[in-house]
């Protein structure tokens, strides 16, 4: 129950971040919530392997790198999701940084709300 919440709220968060950003498109909410699924499979299989094999150059980058990497897995959702589209790195990077805002702030609103509730 706890994972369908959490695609949800990405699935929204998702919708807000690309509404606010004119380089990325979501054509549905359905593929929003599809996007929200892929990003958690590429952030749970493909980023441990990215930063395993990224480890010199995220030491030498002092973490930064894992930024680009952030980057890479939108990027690799618009290609792997038709009716997602990212215009370019720029925007995957923007998209991640807004998104990781937005989530992060609906998430402290729903748990706020359930809290409330229990």
């Amino acid at each position: 129950m706890k994972f369908i919440f959490k695609i949800i709220v990405s699935a929204l968060a998702v919708i807000i971040t690309a509404y606010l950003l004119p380089g990325v498109k979501i054509v549905t909410p359905l593929t929003a919530i599809i996007v929200a699924a892929v990003l958690a499979f590429l952030d749970a299989i493909v980023k441990p392997l990215m930063i395993l094999f990224t480890i010199p150059i995220t030491i030498v980058t002092l973490g930064l790198f894992l930024i680009v990497i952030n980057a890479l897995m939108i990027l690799l959702a618009d290609y792997m999701v038709d009716g997602f589209e990212v215009k370019g790195f720029w925007w995957a990077l923007l998209f991640s940084f807004i998104l990781t805002i937005v989530t992060s702030l609906l998430e402290s609103f729903a748990g706020k709300k359930n809290k409330q509730e229990e």
